[in-house]
């Protein structure tokens, strides 16, 4: 044990520069927005992964849920690595939670963990992201209703049906909350998450500024006296 310590030490010494990058490492890793890819436990959509997965990467910190860990196969029968359950995940600790499509993506439609994290992205201002047929599972839960949203066209009257405004667009954005149509769409769904995420922190940063300082001014005179 005191051998590994001395040579730890040493080590540290002799390549301070190391220490310096591992450091601004850790800084960038911790300043990067944490993203949730939610994909279903079979037959998600590949490209509607795929796409935003690597356009996150270097960009965001992405963690890939599901209802299993492990390996998942796509339909196309590319595989993804679930590393969290659905049911694990803290709402707090993300700053968007993102549903991929595909033809297992039905078994959130009415799944009730996943009505929950959906509600509690909305209640806490997160952005909510989903393709393909995923957002069906946002109108069941019930955060679509007078919201303009798009959704593989088949699946169109279960929005309307739940009040969503159906535009048909490729890509939707109403507040924090964004829809996609589909594969074609998933590099643009990927380039509006992102950059609807950094202007959210952006705003709160913004934010903790300004109270910080209504803060100093209040503690002030307290201290004047």
């Amino acid at each position: 044990m005191k051998r590994s310590m001395i040579f730890v030490v040493l080590l540290a010494l002799s390549c301070p520069a190391m220490l310096v990058m591992a450091a601004t490492q850790a800084t960038v890793s911790q300043s990067l927005p944490r993203i949730v890819m939610v994909i279903a436990q079979n037959a998600f959509r590949d490209e509607e992964f795929e796409v935003p997965f690597k356009y996150f990467e270097g960009r965001a910190l992405v963690t890939v849920a599901s209802t299993k860990l492990g390996s998942i196969t796509g339909m196309l029968g590319h595989k993804a690595e679930a590393q969290a359950l659905l049911k694990n995940i803290d709402i707090d600790k993300l700053d968007a939670l993102v549903f991929v499509g595909g033809a297992g993506a039905r078994q959130y439609w009415m799944d009730p963990v996943a009505h929950k994290l959906v509600r509690g992205a909305v209640a806490r201002g997160k952005v909510l992201g989903a393709i393909c047929i995923s957002p069906v599972t946002l109108a069941y839960a019930g955060v679509l209703r007078g919201k303009r949203a798009t959704v593989w066209v088949s699946e169109r009257s279960r929005l309307i049906a739940k009040g969503a405004r159906y535009t048909g667009e490729d890509v939707t954005v109403d507040g924090l909350i964004v829809t996609a149509n589909g594969p074609p769409a998933a590099q643009k769904f990927a380039e509006t998450i992102l950059k609807l995420v950094t202007e959210q922190a952006k705003r709160r940063a913004q934010e903790a500024k300004e109270q910080t300082k209504k803060s100093a001014k209040v503690a002030m005179p307290a201290a004047g006296k």
